[in-house]
This record gives C-alpha cells, structure tokens and sequence, in this order.
C-alpha cells in the first residue's frame, strides 16, 4: 500500500507522520525533540544542524516502520513553524543560528517601522499582510544590517530553517508563498519579494529563494546527507506550507464559520477565507495557504508556556497536578484576572514591550486560584482575537482545538465555556501534518479542492458550552479587554 508523509517542523519538536494514501490509518510517526537557546535576554535561537538530525531521525523510524508494515512511501510534505531567520553561504551550510519567532532582539527596528513618520510599516502591512513585530524575519535582516552587517554581507542565501532543510533534500533554494507571506518582504498580491522591504531589510533580492506555490514538488536529491533518511529512490516531496496554515486544514476548518485555536508553546485562532483580508489597524495576519485559500487570524506568544512558567518556576510541580489544582476554583477565579504576556506579546496587542500581571489579588486567593486564573487569560486572549476576526468576517459556530492543550479535558471544556459554541477535536492531534497530507492529495489529484480533502478529516469528541459558565464569563472577558487596555 502507498503512503504519504506528513513533516511538521515545530518550535520544540520535528514530527513525521505516515498515513495509508486512502486516509484510513496510520501507518507510522515518530518525533524528535528540538532545543531552544537562550545566550542572551530577548534571543531564542536553534542549531540548524540538530534541526537536520531530527528530521533525519524520524523520517528514518517512520521509513523502517513503514517498511515493516509491508507499504511504500511515494509523497513527502512539509509543515514548518513561521519566521525563522538563518544565514547560508553558496552550498546552503550555515554560517548562523537561527532566529526563531519568539527572538525579540528586533524590537527597536520593529519599532521604527511600526511608528516611522513615513508610514513605511502600514504600506508593508498592505502589501505583505503580516503585521509589524520583532518576529518577523523582515525585521531581524534590520537588526543584522545594524548590528552584524559583515554576516549580512558575506551571506549568500538568508532564510529559514525551512528552506535550509529543503535545499539539502533537493538541492534548490526555494520557498513556498506561505512561509514568504510570514518573512515580511513578500508582496501578497504580485507574488514577488517587495522592493520596499527587500531596502528597509539591507538584503539584496539574489539572497532570497525563488518563490513556489505550496503544492510545488520535486524529487528527492540523493547525497551524503539524504542517504540517513531511509527514503526510497523517487520519492516526491511537496515543499507544503507553514504550519499555522496547514493546522486549519488538518483540523477540517476551511469553510465560513469553523474557527481553529491551537495552543502549543505559543497559540493562534484562525479561520480559512477565501479572498485576501486586511485589517485597517493592522492587528490580523493574512497567510496564503494555496490559491483561492487565505488563512486570517491572530497570533499570541503566550500559550503552553504560561502553563510550563506556573509549573517550573512558579511552583515547581508537575503540568498535571498544577491542572489538577486549577480544577478545584470555580469558574472567574473568584474575581483574579491574569495577563498572560510573560513574553511581550503579537495579537491582540502587537506589542513585544507587554508584561504580565495578576490583577484583583485579594485574602481569598490560593495558589489553585492563580493557576485558574492564569488558563483562563491564555484563552480570554485568544477570544479577544476571535472577536476582532468576527467583526471582518463573520461569527464562530464552532472551534476546532488542537495543540497539546488539546490533551486537558478541562481546559478544552474551559474553552467551550467561554467561547459559548461547540470545541471539536480531531482524531489525531498532528493536524498540521495532516494538513501537509491533505495538500498533497490535491497536488496529486486525490481530491479536486481543500474543501474536498477537508471532508477527509476525522474527529473525536465534541465539548459543548454551560450556558450559566458562559454568562458568568461573558463580564470576565468584558473585564479582562478593559484591563488590557492599560498594559504596558
């Protein structure tokens, strides 16, 4: 039986999943642990070259597995996490960490973008659809051209980690519209590197990939490095999209109303449209997922880290019996609101200078109040967004969850409650490798549209809303925008 593979390249973790070309099953996964570094305030950078031994280590256990099962693997796509920035020379090795998202070294070109008097960052915005922030990759090329020019110059390809892992698969620099749109010095609409941001960034346009669609595809490059993935000879990889993108469509959210919110690490709410979206203030990402499907939504850097800072360095104590603790408190945490931005913060925001607080502190709160408190202003968060995307395109029906926040009963039905609407799951959690599947069944002709490979997707349970929560949380949210309003 045939296989495609579905590789999604994350923050903390490379995953690779094999399913049987029919969707019916699983055929094989495996994951590998990614390591963030941290040698300054502000800096998280990643070992390009562990990120190579990830991927070579799983897709090697997912190959013997596949193998054992008796089947073949004949398509290979690709998930990758957003804005990542890595230096290159000529034969794509590097000559730098790379940057990763949540690296906020950027602020001060970030900044002068954002509130210039010449308005640059609100033209950028419109024309690449990603607001401005230290995260993105247009941004960090600023802070390089100001603080490290030579690695700038000497520097024969800039990009992410994305396109350094598939120029060792196929020997080409590359990069799908997708992971362009979240760079910053893509124009959306010409499919072109914008010259604008290409002279604020001090790159030069011979630096950057050559620009694919999502469902672009060549064959695997046999060489001293492909040799360890175990791959049989012929085997097509399809370059894939980001990973929020692809996240949408594993979680079967494409069309008018199903908004998806995912919390890993960090978390994001989404919905697939299908016409290009800009919000005037420049608060909603715009991503191309493949032509005719944008994906529109907010991102937050606070999400399952909120829960690792509570049971690490808050109150050294296993994530489980933290969530256990927060079960004891009723909903609202008795009055205690959080903020939960303990690393600045994008949506709603947008602003990489916000701190965190726990506000309304009184005698009655316990350490299980703080940790209620703290989950509930992760989501309250997100439905701040998803109530800005509401007013440019239509209301939530239902939310389809994922990420590993997925994994707590409670903070799903949490979720249901305040969002007062359905939150379905998936069957399998690995929605953005999923996705990654899904798109090659239309590159390969499987299925005619996204819609179509949408209806493919399967789900588990489906927690519905308290009515008497929902009210009590409709004045928590009300509260909690009001509060956020003076973050500083």
């Amino acid at each position: 039986m045939n296989c495609f593979v579905g590789v999604d390249i994350g923050t903390t973790n490379v995953k690779a999943l094999a399913m049987s070309a029919d969707l019916s099953r699983i055929v094989a996964h495996a994951s590998s642990t990614v390591t963030t570094l941290t040698p300054e305030p502000g800096y998280a950078e990643q070992d390009p070259d562990e990120i190579w031994q990830a991927l070579s280590r799983v897709m090697a256990e997912v190959s013997r597995e596949v193998d054992a099962d008796g089947s073949t693997i004949t398509h290979v796509a690709f998930s990758s996490a957003m804005h990542s920035l890595l230096a290159m020379d000529v034969d794509g090795q590097p000559l730098s960490k790379a940057i990763v998202w949540s690296d906020n070294r950027a602020e001060a070109q970030a900044d002068d973008l954002r509130k210039g008097p010449d308005k640059l960052g609100q033209f950028l915005y419109q024309q690449t659809g990603v607001p401005v922030h230290p995260m993105l990759p247009l941004c960090k090329l600023a802070w390089l051209r100001e603080n490290d020019p030579r690695l700038l110059r000497r520097s024969a390809h800039v990009g992410s980690i994305k396109e350094f892992l598939w120029f060792r698969l196929t020997g080409t620099f590359e990069v799908d519209y997708s992971i362009a749109t979240a760079s910053g010095l893509f124009n959306a609409t010409s499919r072109q590197w914008s010259e604008e941001a290409m002279q604020f960034a001090g790159v030069r346009p011979d630096q950057l990939s050559a620009l694919v669609p999502t469902t672009h595809r060549r064959p695997l490059q046999s060489n001293t490095w492909t040799s360890a993935l175990g791959l049989p000879v012929g085997v097509e990889l399809l370059i894939g999209a980001s990973d929020g993108c692809l996240a949408n469509l594993g979680a079967g959210a494409v069309a008018t109303g199903i908004t998806t919110l995912t919390i890993g690490t960090s978390g994001a709410i989404r919905q697939t449209v299908r016409q290009p979206l800009r919000d005037p203030q420049g608060r909603l990402f715009c991503y191309i997922l493949d032509e005719g499907y944008y994906v529109v939504g907010g991102p937050t850097n606070n999400g399952g880290n909120v829960l690792e800072w509570l049971s690490e360095r808050f109150m050294r104590q296993e994530t489980e019996a933290v969530l256990t603790q927060a079960e004891e408190v009723a909903a609202g945490a008795d009055g205690l609101l959080f903020l939960p931005y303990l690393q600045g913060e994008r949506a709603p925001l947008w602003d990489a200078h916000a701190r965190g607080a726990y506000l309304h502190v009184d005698w009655q709160h316990t350490q299980a109040h703080f940790v209620r408190a703290a989950l509930e202003g992760v989501l309250l968060n997100l439905l701040t967004i998803n109530e800005l995307l509401a007013t440019k395109i239509g209301a939530t029906r239902v939310i389809h969850a994922n990420g590993g926040f997925a994994q707590s009963a409670f903070w799903v039905q949490m979720l249901a409650d305040m969002a007062g609407v359905p939150v379905r799951l998936n069957a399998s959690n690995e929605s953005g490798a999923i996705g990654a599947i899904l798109l090659t069944m239309k590159a390969v002709g499987l299925v005619k549209s996204l819609d179509e490979a949408a209806e493919r997707v399967e789900f588990g349970v489906t927690f519905e809303p308290n009515a008497s929560r929902h009210r009590l949380y409709r004045d928590v949210l009300r509260r909690f925008q009001e509060a956020i309003e003076t973050v500083e």
